[in-house]
Formats: C-alpha cells, structure tokens, sequence
C-alpha cells in the first residue's frame, strides 16, 4: 500500500507553529537534539517509533521532522499505516529549517 507525505517548506511549518496550528513531531535520536532542536517540538525517535505514543494533538495537525526529511516520511508512513491522518512532513529537515533562517536551540 502507498501512502502519501506532503512536503511543507521551513515558512510553511514556521507559520503554523506561531499560530498554534499544529503539533510537531521530532523522529531523530537524542544525541541528535543536543546539536540543533526546534523547542516546541516532541521527540519520538523513529528507532523506537510508535504511533500510540503520539501525543493528542487536540485539533492540530501533526508535522513530523527529522534531519533531512527521510526518517519523517517513514514516520508519516507508519502512522498511516496505523489508520492515522498524519501526512505532513518537513522538507528537509532541521537542515532545511536552519538553511532557511528559523529559529532553533543548540544543545
């Protein structure tokens, strides 16, 4: 069965986030946070990924990131193969955010 992610670009994602639209999810490992983090989002690292163990989003969409965009398309997948509606992804990751100029944390 295919499945299908839409790409949102860095401004797309940004503007969401100010405006209390969706809940990120973050699929890296730990040790990849400590070197850049976007702080409104949860981690669910995709080595031990679980649908369930996505929080309520209470109406919001939910946007999965990773570094470069290929762990959150795999999450997106996962998810919908669980019956959820969750098809969004940031294109290119903590890489693309940054490139773009967005805010994130170090460490």
């Amino acid at each position: 069965m295919s499945y299908t992610v839409e790409d949102l670009s860095p401004e797309d994602v940004a503007a969401a986030l100010a405006n209390d639209e969706i809940l990120l999810v973050d699929v890296r490992e730990p040790h990849e946070l400590l070197m850049a983090r976007i702080p409104e989002a949860v981690n669910l690292p995709l080595s031990r990924f679980d649908p369930s163990d996505i929080p309520d989003p209470q109406g919001k969409r939910v946007v999965f990131m990773c570094a470069g965009g290929v762990r959150s398309v795999q999450a997106s997948e996962i998810a919908q193969a669980h019956g959820l509606p969750y098809h969004q992804h940031l294109a290119g990751g903590i890489k693309a955010w940054a490139m773009a100029g967005q805010d994130f944390e170090r460490g």
